[in-house]
């Protein structure tokens, strides 16, 4: 063989070589290409299950809250509901006045710490007649008042402010 063929054939052994280093070089580079889609595509579906898992938990401790404050206003309504009564009662003398005075003081409190904690009194009284919201105990035969109209509210309803009902309005409805 002479220098020359030598020459050429290092020449092409090298350029093969570089070849297969070159081919290599790219096959490690699209490798890590896919690892680092494969990482990221990771990332992104457990920062959207972690994001899920914060506002499923935030509803559920909100649905809580709010079961626990309908279930607390439940239990105290009637108390209000004997405020009221203990107003419509007629008096004469200055210290029953001055008693009555008081009831309405706290009457007023009472409802003003419902509306705080959200939970509101369901209109009732010319609505029409909603089963969601009334519990109709009497029917009236009325011809100048509209069919299922509530005419007379007997128990006030009260809703908390998600829509959720606290307690059932008992009214009279006309037919």
């Amino acid at each position: 063989m002479s220098e020359k063929e030598k020459a050429e054939n290092a020449q092409q052994s090298e350029a093969e070589e570089v070849k297969e280093t070159s081919e290599a070089a790219e096959t490690a580079e699209t490798s890590a290409e896919d690892k680092l889609k494969e990482q990221t595509d990771k990332y992104m579906r457990l920062y959207a299950e972690f994001d899920n898992f914060r506002k499923r938990s935030q509803r559920e401790k909100d649905m809580r809250y709010g079961d626990a404050v309908i279930d607390a206003a439940a239990a105290i309504l009637p108390i209000g509901d004997n405020l009221e009564r203990a107003l419509k009662t007629e008096v004469e003398s200055e210290d029953a006045v001055k008693l009555k005075e008081g009831v309405e003081m706290v009457l007023k409190q009472f409802g003003e710490t419902l509306e705080k904690l959200g939970v509101k009194p369901i209109k009732a009284e010319g609505e029409q007649f909603d089963p969601n919201l009334h519990n109709a105990v009497m029917h009236v035969e009325d011809e100048t008042i509209d069919d299922n109209t509530v005419v007379e509210e007997l128990m006030k309803g009260y809703e908390y402010k998600d829509g959720r009902v606290v307690r059932h309005s008992m009214v009279k409805v006309a037919n």
